[in-house]
């Protein structure tokens, strides 16, 4: 009896180390509020919505200790809507994320499956959209993908540690066409630097017919050319591109209470007029080009309230006869802490379009994820509440 007595402490002693070892975690976020849209197809619109200062979600994150400083990590995540309950990001059951690797302290990270693009990673945090500015402050289109509209399936993914503050990454996302190895397939590199009060990044996205790899990939169906398979006035008549490339910059610098941060970004539409990419109703060739900078800043007015203002200016090149369009956007928040997880928020959005859309239109307004405007001004205004578990 005294054996068997030792025996089941020595067991319930390793399995302890083993718990102890490993962990998975339960996250999300919450995020829900009443809107005001000033020109959604014709008409001002009163409305609910979900996940605009933040995407709600909910997720599992998790990590086992291989020894030698090794461990296996995981992370899926679910986006979904508050105010129907539905899965967002086209259905999909894990839609925001969903990838296993392997992490050590001196080799970096190596992650396999549906994963964020260097540009993501390392510019998108410069952007007011990620500032707490919302979904609705992107550049128009999210062209930049800087707000995350947009994932990589079949991606494996290597981020560096820090040296010194400096990191570095590359994706590769295999295709998986047999015969054609280059289709569909999408990479990306970057490199991002942090010191004191100064970060500062650049980041490179090519994705291979993207109107099916990037913008059309979150679906439970399969997508093919025939469709547009991303409606935005701003971009979707480009989709019939052979290659959509972009390279972005960014940079913050905070002092005090205040920080200051601006992004440039440069968005080509290659190889327009390939119909095994995408539709091509106003036989575009060539390219077509798009230029976008923003400036923003953020005052933290009390530990408990931030502020937020931030302009964007986009402008699109000439496509054969079409002259290409410009955007200006002016974006503002406000946010007031009611603790460490839950705050209540308020935050607008002004946009301004002038030209010709990729469609062939005379360009109107179309504030990211919101219903396009019929004249070149749409205002956008929101409060919310956000919580985090």
């Amino acid at each position: 009896m005294k054996f068997k007595l030792i025996g089941m402490a020595a067991l319930a002693l390793v399995s302890g180390a083993a718990n102890a070892q490993s962990s998975v975690t339960l996250y999300g976020i919450i995020d829900v509020g009443l809107n005001y849209n000033s020109n959604a197809g014709g008409h001002s619109n009163y409305f609910m919505s979900s996940g605009v200062n933040n995407g709600s979600r909910w997720g599992l994150r998790g990590s086992e200790d291989l020894g030698g400083g090794l461990k296996a990590v995981f992370d899926v995540e679910n986006g979904f809507d508050v105010t129907s309950g539905k899965a967002v990001q086209g259905g999909l059951e894990f839609g925001r994320q969903a990838w296993v690797g392997l992490a050590s302290n001196t080799w970096g990270k190596v992650t396999l499956g549906r994963q964020y693009d260097l540009v993501v990673d390392y510019i998108g945090p410069f952007a007011v959209g990620d500032q707490g500015g919302g979904n609705v402050a992107a550049h128009p289109g999210d062209i930049d993908n800087l707000n995350n509209n947009f994932r990589v399936n079949n991606a494996v993914k290597y981020q560096s540690p820090s040296f010194g503050g400096l990191k570095f990454g590359a994706l590769y996302s295999l295709g998986g066409v047999a015969g054609s190895t280059g289709r569909n397939q999408i990479y990306s590199a970057g490199i991002h630097y942090a010191y004191g009060p100064l970060s500062a990044g650049v980041a490179y996205l090519n994705a291979r017919n993207p109107n099916i790899s990037f913008f059309g990939n979150a679906s439970t169906s399969t997508v093919t050319a025939a469709a547009a398979n991303f409606s935005t006035p701003i971009f979707g008549g480009y989709l019939s591109a052979s290659t959509y490339q972009n390279i972005a910059a960014g940079a913050m610098y905070k002092f005090g209470k205040m920080s200051v941060s601006g992004t440039y970004s440069n968005i080509q539409f290659r190889g327009l007029g390939d119909l095994s990419s995408g539709p091509n109703p106003n036989h575009y060739s060539g390219e077509a080009v798009f230029n976008n900078a923003e400036l923003g800043m953020h005052y933290h007015l009390r530990p408990d309230i931030e502020l937020g203002l931030a302009y964007d200016y986009m402008a699109g090149s000439r496509v054969n006869s079409n002259p290409g369009a410009t955007y200006n956007q002016v974006a503002a928040s406000a946010t007031y802490a009611l603790s460490r997880r839950t705050v209540v928020y308020a935050l607008a959005t002004y946009q301004h379009a002038n030209g010709t859309d990729s469609k062939g239109e005379p360009a109107v307004a179309a504030i990211n994820l919101q219903s396009a405007s019929t004249s070149n001004n749409q205002t956008f205004v929101r409060v919310g509440l956000r919580t985090k578990f």
